[in-house]
């Protein structure tokens, strides 16, 4: 079933089992059509052939053709030297950190990146895709439906370049640490950085607690803010930033477990709220 121009993973089975159980006689009737100026819808009617498929059949031979629209070999700001949208690229990584993650299928010559957002920050979602297209402007961005959340997915071969923190595993069960030029830009656009660490794995949340005043017992409300992360480079990758643009934090364990950065001394989250704010 189709949501807008999104596909549930129960579609894409029912297409790739389409687009191979008809026969060459039909999708060369179709490719002749379409490279005639036919409609991709017209052709699947008239051939009873699933939407999909039919599109599927026109992008592979467009590829064959080296006639697909935009681009045909994207460039790289590591390989090629193309410019890199710096800032994006900082909340994009701290995303990637916390919520990412690099996957290549067999079936898939080019490996894609997926960023999972939670459908309750819809905002946040946004500006995800965003940041993706700004560091990737020659590639496709879309957003893959799951349950409670989107994927926003990026297939590039230059993912490894960009991203050499990819490898197998957990991240909290290898080392993660940032090359120079990385850390160039996370040092140059630090709030970028902890504004996607705290989008990925972090929230601000309002702490309460009662006193005494007069005899009588007042509520008090403040905001802090926590990041939860289990890698110690990533948190410390936190904590160093967080110690760069001045905000003070500490170590809140859970258990035995030091997993927790809170940030809650009012000028330290006054600074924060500027920069970051509640999830949205």
């Amino acid at each position: 079933m189709k949501y807008g121009r999104y596909i549930t993973h129960s579609a894409l089975i029912t297409q790739s089992y389409d687009m191979t159980s008809h026969s060459s006689e039909v999708r060369l009737k179709a490719l002749s059509l379409l490279r005639s100026g036919s409609r991709n819808a017209d052709v699947a009617r008239a051939l009873n052939v699933p939407l999909g498929t039919v599109s599927y059949w026109l992008h592979v031979d467009r590829s064959k053709r080296g006639a697909c629209p935009g681009p045909h070999n994207p460039r790289c700001p590591r390989c090629d030297g193309r410019p890199l949208d710096e800032a994006a690229y900082s909340y994009l990584l701290a995303l990637y950190l916390g919520d990412g993650h690099i996957i290549q299928y067999s079936q898939h010559r080019v490996p894609s990146l997926m960023i999972a957002c939670g459908d309750v920050w819809p905002g946040l979602m946004n500006e995800c895709e965003a940041a993706v297209r700004a560091v990737f402007p020659d590639n496709s961005v879309c957003r893959v439906r799951r349950t409670g959340c989107h994927n926003v997915k990026v297939y590039s071969k230059h993912l490894w370049c960009l991203f050499p923190q990819h490898g197998a595993g957990k991240k909290h069960d290898r080392p993660i640490v940032l090359e120079p030029w990385q850390q160039r830009i996370v040092d140059t656009h630090p709030w970028k950085f902890i504004r996607g660490l705290v989008h990925s794995d972090g929230c601000r949340i309002t702490n309460w607690t009662t006193r005494m005043v007069g005899g009588q017992k007042k509520r008090y409300e403040y905001p802090r803010y926590f990041f939860t992360n289990k890698s110690d480079d990533i948190r410390k990758l936190c904590s160093d930033t967080l110690t760069k643009v001045g905000v003070e934090w500490t170590t809140l364990a859970r258990g035995s477990d030091p997993f927790n950065i809170s940030v809650a001394k009012r000028p330290s989250v006054a600074l924060m709220d500027i920069h970051i704010g509640p999830k949205y």
